[in-house]
């Protein structure tokens, strides 16, 4: 069921990735993007960005390594506890 989840999340990064003219027509502008990434594509990069993430964790569900991966973020902030 793992793969499903992880296939349905790289298209949605994909459709978010190629579509990000869409969103931003759609959704709007995003603040903290167009402050930090740039005034006239900052919030296009933003959408382009986040669809990045999901396809990276999409993989990262399909190839079922989503909690090595965790383990190895948070780690250091739990290491008391490993």
């Amino acid at each position: 069921m793992h793969i499903f989840y992880g296939l349905l999340m790289i298209i949605a990064g994909a459709m978010i990735v190629a579509k990000a003219e869409w969103m931003l027509n759609n959704f709007g502008r995003i603040g903290f993007f167009d402050n930090y990434l740039g005034s006239s594509g900052g919030t296009r990069l933003g959408y382009k960005l986040i669809g990045l993430v999901a396809i990276f964790f999409g993989i990262l569900v399909v190839t079922n390594m989503i909690g090595a991966f965790a383990t190895w973020m948070l780690g250091p902030l739990l290491k008391h506890q490993l």
